[in-house]
C-alpha cells in the first residue's frame, strides 16, 4: 500500500483547534517545522487565552489568507460580571466593581440588543493595534496611557445562553475586527456592574467549523514530529 505524500508547499488549507495558552504564531512556527514548508500563515489571530478554530494556509494558498480573514466569525465563551480587568480578560488581575445578585438572565438578554448590528467599538489597550508605531499592548505593559480610536464592527448575533451566580455563557457571530474582550467590557458597563472575558472559543469562520479541525498534537504526531515543546 502506497502512503500518500502531501505537498504542503504546493498549497493547503489547514484547520487546527488552537490549544489554550498558545499564541497563534506558536502554532504557525510549530507547523512550519512539522510540515517543512517555506510559507505558512494564519487567517485571524486568537489570543493565547482563547481556544478554537485557527485556519492556516500553506504555500500558494497563503494568497487566500485575506479572503478567510474577512469571513464572519462565531464564538462561544463566558463573561464574569461584577469585576473588570485592564486587559478585559484574565491576562491581568480582576478588580471588584459591583454586586450582581439583582441581575436576571432576562436583564442580560435585554441588554444584548444594544450590541447587535453595526456598532462602534474601541479595541482593548492590551491588543496588537498599533499606536504611534508600537503595539498597544507593549505601551500598556510599560504602564503608559494608551488611547485608541473606535471602529465600526458588525455583530449579527449575540445570545446569552445561561447565567448562574455572576457567570454568563454566550454565543456571538461577528465581523472581522471585532474584539470579544471589548464586547465583554462594554456589556458589563451597560449592565452597570462591569465584566471581563473569562473564557473564549472560536467555533466557526465562514463555513469552516472547529468540529472539523485537527487537534494540534495529533496533527503533528501524524507528521512524525515531536510534540514535547513549543517551537
Amino acid at each position: 500500500m502506497t502512503e500518500t505524500v502531501i505537498d504542503y508547499n504546493e498549497g493547503k488549507v489547514l484547520l487546527i483547534d488552537k490549544p489554550l495558552n498558545w499564541t497563534s504564531f506558536d502554532v504557525v512556527k510549530k507547523l512550519k517545522f512539522a510540515l517543512k514548508v517555506k510559507k505558512i500563515g494564519h487567517a485571524g489571530t486568537l489570543d493565547p487565552l482563547a481556544t478554537g478554530l485557527l485556519i492556516l494556509c500553506t504555500g500558494k494558498m497563503t494568497k487566500s489568507i485575506e479572503k478567510y480573514q474577512a469571513q464572519e466569525k462565531e464564538y462561544t465563551g463566558e463573561f464574569t460580571l461584577g469585576y473588570t480587568t485592564p486587559s478585559y480578560d484574565l491576562e491581568t488581575e480582576p478588580e471588584f466593581q459591583a454586586k450582581t445578585e439583582h441581575l436576571t438572565i432576562e436583564d442580560l438578554k435585554e441588554a444584548t440588543s444594544n450590541f447587535v448590528g453595526e456598532i462602534n467599538q474601541t479595541p482593548p489597550i492590551f491588543s496588537a493595534v498599533k499606536k504611534d508605531g508600537k503595539r498597544a499592548y507593549s505601551l500598556a505593559r510599560e504602564g503608559k496611557e494608551v488611547k485608541l480610536n473606535s471602529r465600526v464592527v458588525t455583530i449579527s448575533e449575540f445570545e446569552i445562553i445561561s447565567f448562574e451566580e455572576n457567570k454568563a455563557k454566550f454565543k456571538v457571530r461577528c465581523s472581522k475586527g471585532t474584539y470579544i474582550r471589548s464586547l465583554a467590557h462594554d456589556f458589563g458597563e451597560r449592565l452597570g456592574v462591569g465584566a471581563y472575558l473569562s473564557a473564549l472559543r472560536r467555533t466557526k469562520i465562514g463555513d469552516f467549523s472547529v468540529e472539523d479541525a485537527d487537534n494540534l498534537n495529533d496533527f503533528v504526531k501524524n507528521n512524525k514530529v515531536s510534540t514535547n515543546d513549543r517551537p
